[in-house]
């Protein structure tokens, strides 16, 4: 893209521009430019002024617009959005994090760097902010060898708005574990850790936040605020004494009885937490009370800033706009008592415009007259949009030549390598002569020149002579957008990990016991001996202290959202009931899935050949990144697909995460050798979504495509079917009319179906039916968890697809009262930049009246309402008509939650979001932000409703989603739950609810081995040796005092199968903790010696009275036979102060050490040795 820059810095109008600034004009006005032209100018102007510019647009899709080119037209990490929601209500609303930590990091930036661009809509100069003295107080800076005041740096982050935690797992958290500090900024892609030497930094490094451990080391590092409310103590008394003297005189002004109660209500709680220094949720709108004086986003440009301002008079439409709307807002929130008199959230645009005091530029399509302003410089460029092929390359052809004769230089943008050289030999294919630039590149060019970059428009500027292209103009595809390298992208499985995670009060299931409630660990001294136990309290007054080495005994119980399990009495037949009856279910599963694949096995379908060159090219003209997922998945589907076998797997993967693509690929494979392939789907809008995906993807390599729905005419249908009998069509996509008798295809080699689990008993048993001897993939967007994933191996093909794919724009996620005002404003903000509105309210009595009311209040909006009562036809032709755009708003109940894709819809709204589950909200979610515009989900609840805990906690957990927190693990397990049942059948729920989740998994697992290895399931379980050993080995509370990471602990002491594994956890325990005590290093040597005792078979290890039994297995017992002269030389053989007796205990070898007072001390190294010397033996020849 340098070569660009280059050229246009030297032309004369964009010269002019420059040297205005430079003799000190301060307004000047630049015409003619659209698109990425102005984002080419806009890069030159950094690149040659060499100072920070605010880029201002009217809308925040524009400033996203902006940003995706300049990252790629300049250094990424010199270009920062400030994104803002404009919609004035959500600044009092609970919000997700995403656009806080863009804000942040652009504001960091700038405060250190004096440099770069910075998008902003007009919204972002209109709010308030703290003074900008204290962003730069705010600003933590740590180097190796620095001596600091702990307790000041620790209120300076509480200050800065993190949140002190036992671990600090999430952006804005910091924990303190003795001289151990870490820290989590939103602005870093990993948290800090700080390791001190009393007051001195003596090591920093970066950690995972997953795993805790210590990634690279780092010798400096800073760490600004994690919320732009930066609050000192001296903020919130001055917050409270202003909020107090707002609500009497407030009070004083309203007569209504009602309004003054509520008002009383809202305000006080708030008053009561900043009296006490506390942060809150929605604490913001008192933002104008904190500070003697506030700032706004320009008194955070630099003196030497520069402001460009993009379609000046469409900002000042909007601002003034968003002036209005909050005055309603404000009059109806102070009208229902929910907010004071005096409060300002946001600045008068005017008020705004009058205080600025840098140099600008305005740009503008056309040439016109802009109120307020004074430019002294106006310069008018040509440019024209560039026009789109489509794919024409006769038109194409035309413009080439055009441009050929003008002796225009031609540029080719293309997102990559690959995609260049796809470009310029499809170029080449219809004779146009292009070449692919090796690096620099000067204008003027001779021949059209490929580059690789990315730009969201293609431009032409005749008086330059440039004609520049991406490809999106000449293929009609959008390539996926560039983004700097952002926080580490986590899969749904290691997020899901962490639900796991035990809480006191959480509900376990032990597996002799049954389900309990865990009450914590208590460390108990039993003869003279240290020990941690968990508490579990059982039915009635019953309690167990469970060991901590039994812990693996011990699961947490995950059930469905909402659903209480039962509490067992100790020494009860009931449990053992419940699990016979588990068991018995399992086993039969384990039978029934063994029995198909061994039928599978046997039968011979069509083995496909390996890769083409042709399917080679197809998968290049894929416009977009595939994640790593997806490779893996296509190649697991292509094995299958190569065997003689007939393929049965199962593809698994979020809405959005890119099934289809891997789902066309194998269709392709299949096409290529001739065959026929079918694409089953539940509904006539997914049939007609995936005919048209797939025609748009198969457009350039000849495939006859067919669609069997009831959107087809008689005549269309009988043209089909008959197609398909003589294998004219190669793919067809069809509803269950695609099950019809009278369908018949002549050479169907590939079976796709989308969402088996929706389609009715007589479809299913048809679809076995067609399964036989033909290679069948299944597409489900349900999650199967990766527990059932490792235990399905061998008995059932599953892949699963769980990277989401690159996008820089998470959906923000908004959580408050529903207020009609605000409610409009959502819709016609969603409508203003052509997006459709999905409005979820779930009760089917009341929906009209609904959608009426929303007719009424956002009078341009065409809306239309759907739920699940109504008939299939009608249900499908109402979607279908907002599918097609005929429809702003739908207005539905849960029905949208599966399979409709509708990339238009970037808004969702949900009525009463505390009535539904968890699950529910997180698939509702996922309908929208499928393209690339900032998407939002608001979930509102009544006002004055007093909401009931659980309503409270999930919402508090929807909120959550989009970091990695408890919302998204408790949708995950349901989900988790109920695809479990669509894989192995719905009755397995209620199974999955009486044991608990992780217990029935493990339980299928062992029942599938025990199938596989032909044996019982009790004869597989794991060898467990038994330790009764009188020392303190556990991990005292000043060493981990948080109860889940000292569990967590255990539970990895207690899996250790391996040396090797020791030493990683002790290396852990160092890096995260610090040196261990004593305690924890008996722990390992308790750990070692149980270790050894598993590999070579030791029953127990009972310790008493200075003496120490070992009883050996007796199968192994035999392997001694003959060699006990050898094992008795050899532990006697390391000198004074020990003797070994060895004898029998039945038909066991009894071993016993006998020790005397000085070496009683070094009792556990002997065991280890003495173990050890057992295995030598036993692999040595007996003497003669």
């Amino acid at each position: 893209m340098q070569g660009i820059k280059n050229f246009l810095k030297t032309q004369d109008d964009i010269q002019s521009i420059l040297s205005g600034f430079q003799s000190g004009m301060k307004e000047q006005f630049v015409s003619g430019l659209s698109g990425s032209a102005r984002s080419a100018l806009v890069s030159v102007m950094e690149e040659a002024e060499e100072r920070p510019i605010l880029l201002v647009t009217h809308q925040l899709m524009q400033a996203q617009q902006l940003y995706e080119d300049l990252v790629s037209l300049m250094d990424p990490e010199d270009v920062h959005l400030y994104p803002v929601n404009e919609l004035i209500a959500s600044e009092i609303a609970i919000a997700s994090p995403e656009l806080l930590s863009d804000r942040l990091e652009a504001l960091n930036h700038w405060a250190e760097r004096n440099r770069g661009v910075l998008i902003a809509p007009v919204a972002a100069l209109k709010r308030l902010l703290p003074p900008t003295s204290y962003w730069e107080e705010y600003q933590l800076h740590y180097k190796l060898g620095d001596v600091i005041d702990l307790e000041a740096h620790l209120a300076s982050l509480v200050d800065m708005g993190y949140s002190r935690v036992d671990m600090a797992t999430k952006p804005g958290e910091f924990s303190l574990r003795g001289g151990i500090l870490d820290i989590y900024s939103l602005t870093q892609p990993n948290p800090v850790r700080i390791e001190l030497f009393d007051d001195e930094v003596d090591s920093m490094r970066f950690f995972d936040s997953e795993s805790q451990r210590s990634l690279e080391k780092v010798d400096a590092i800073k760490i600004g605020p994690a919320s732009e409310l930066l609050l000192k103590d001296a903020d919130y008394r001055r917050g409270a004494d202003s909020l107090e003297t707002a609500l009497s005189d407030t009070l004083a002004a309203t007569k209504d009885d009602n309004i003054r109660e509520q008002l009383v209500e809202t305000v006080e709680h708030d008053l009561e937490r900043l009296k006490n220094g506390e942060r809150f949720e929605g604490m913001y709108k008192y933002i104008s009370l904190y500070y003697e004086q506030t700032t706004s986003l320009l008194d955070y440009v630099p003196d030497n800033g520069l402001l460009i301002f993009d379609e000046m008079s469409r900002i000042q439409e909007t601002a003034n706009r968003l002036d209005e709307e909050e005055g309603e807002w404000y009059t109806s929130l102070l009208n229902s008592g929910k907010i004071v008199r005096e409060l300002s959230i946001s600045y008068d645009w005017h008020e705004v415009w009058k205080n600025i005091r840098h140099p600008r530029l305005y740009m503008s399509v056309f040439l016109r007259h802009i109120p307020n302003t004074q430019p002294e410089n106006i310069v008018n460029m040509s440019c024209r949009a560039m026009q789109q092929f489509h794919g024409q390359m006769n038109l194409l052809q035309s413009e080439m030549q055009r441009w050929t004769k003008g002796n225009y230089s031609v540029l080719i943008v293309a997102p990559n390598e690959e995609r260049a050289e796809k470009v310029k030999s499809v170029l080449e294919d219809y004779d146009m002569e292009a070449v692919i630039s090796e690096g620099e590149y000067e204008l003027p060019l001779s021949t059209p020149t490929v580059i690789t970059g990315q730009l969201q428009s293609g431009f032409e500027l005749p008086m330059h002579k440039v004609a520049i292209l991406t490809e999106g103009e000449l293929f009609k595809k959008r390539s996926g957008s560039r983004q700097k390298k952002k926080k580490q992208k986590m899969t749904n499985a290691e997020r899901i990990k962490s639900y796991q995670e035990l809480k006191v009060g959480d509900y376990v299931v032990h597996s002799s016991h049954g389900i309990g409630k865990y009450l914590g660990i208590e460390t108990l001294e039993l003869n003279g001996v240290h020990k941690d136990y968990m508490l579990i309290k059982y039915s009635g007054d019953d309690k167990l202290y469970v060991p901590i080495e039994q812990i693996d005994l011990i699961q947490k119980f995950v059930g469905s959202e909402g659903k209480e399990p039962k509490l067992y009495k100790l020494g009860g037949s009931d449990w053992k009931k419940v699990k016979s009856r588990v068991q018995s279910s399992v086993e039969d599963i384990a039978d029934e899935l063994i029995k198909l694949y061994a039928e599978r096995e046997s039968t011979t379908g069509h083995a496909f050949s390996q890769d083409t060159e042709m399917q080679r090219d197809f998968e290049a003209a894929f416009p977009y990144q595939e994640t790593e997922d997806q490779l893996r998945c296509i190649q697991e589907i292509k094995e299958d697909m190569e065997k003689s076998r007939p393929m049965d797997r199962l593809l698994c993967g979020d809405v959005g995460y890119g099934k289809t693509e891997v789902a066309i690929r194998a269709a392709f494979k299949a096409i290529v050798e001739g065959k026929q392939v079918a694409i089953l789907v539940p509904t006539t809008i997914l049939a007609q979504q995936h005919f048209e995906t797939i025609q748009e993807r198969f457009q350039d390599f000849g495939v006859n495509i067919g669609l069997l729905s009831r959107f087809r005419t008689k005549k269309q249908q009988k043209d089909i079917k008959d197609g398909l009998e003589k294998g004219l069509i190669d793919i067809v996509v069809g509803t269950h009319r695609l099950l019809s008798k009278d369908v018949k295809v002549k050479n169907l080699g590939l079976l796709i179906v989308d969402e088996e689990q929706r389609f009715g008993v007589k479809h299913k048993e048809k679809i076995k039916q067609l399964k036989t001897n033909v290679d069948v993939l299944t597409l489900t967007a349900t999650p199967i968890p990766r527990t059932l994933h490792m235990s399905m191996l061998g008995v059932r093909d599953l892949s699963v697809i769980e990277t989401p794919p690159e996008n820089r724009f998470p959906i923000q996620t908004y959580v408050l009262e529903y207020n009609p005002v605000f409610i409009r404003e959502a819709i016609e903000r969603e409508l203003a930049r052509g997006g459709q509105v999905f409005f979820l309210f779930n009760r089917v009595e009341n929906i009209e009246r609904m959608a009426e009311e929303i007719s009424a209040l956002v009078e341009d909006a065409r809306v239309t309402f759907a739920h699940g009562q109504m008939n299939e036809t009608e249900l499908e032709n109402v979607m279908f008509s907002f599918l097609e755009g005929e429809a702003d708003v739908l207005v539905s109940t849960t029905i949208i939650e599966t399979g409709v894709d509708i990339p238009n819809v970037n808004t969702l709204i949900v009525y009463d979001a505390d009535r539904m589950g968890l699950s529910q909200l997180y698939q509702l979610r996922g309908r929208v932000g499928r393209s690339n515009r900032v998407a939002y989900a608001y979930f509102t609840y009544q006002r004055d409703k007093v909401l009931t805990e659980v309503a409270e906690k999930r919402l508090q957990a929807i909120k959550e989603f989009t970091e990695l927190g408890s919302g998204f693990k408790i949708a995950m397990r349901d989900l988790s739950i109920r695809g479990t049942g669509n894989l192995l059948g719905s009755q397995q729920h209620g199974f999955i609810d009486s044991v608990g989740f992780d217990m029935y998994s493990q339980m299928l697992k062992d029942a599938i081995d025990a199938r596989k290895e032909g044996k019982d399931i009790e004869d597989i379980q794991p060898f467990e040796p038994e330790l009764n050993l009188t020392i303190d080995a556990y991990i005292p509370d000043v060493y981990i005092d948080d109860e889940k990471q000292k569990i967590d602990m255990y539970k990895r002491i207690q899996a250790i199968e391996e040396k090797e594994d020791i030493r990683d956890i002790q290396e852990e325990l160092v890096d995260r903790f610090g040196d261990y005590p004593e305690e924890v290093e008996n722990l390992f040597k308790v750990a070692k010696i149980k270790l050894l005792a598993k590999q070579e078979r030791i029953e127990s290890i009972t310790e008493k009275k200075k003496q120490i039994e070992l009883i050996m297995q007796e199968n192994e017992t035999d392997r001694i036979q003959g060699k006990g002269d050898q094992l008795y030389m050899k532990a006697m053989s390391y000198g004074t102060g020990r003797m070994v007796n060895l004898g029998s205990e039945g038909q066991k070898l009894k071993m016993t050490l006998l020790l005397s007072k000085q070496n009683y001390k070094e009792r556990y190294d002997y065991i280890s040795q003495l173990i050890q010397d057992v295995k030598e033996v036993k692999e040595a020849e007996p003497t003669t």
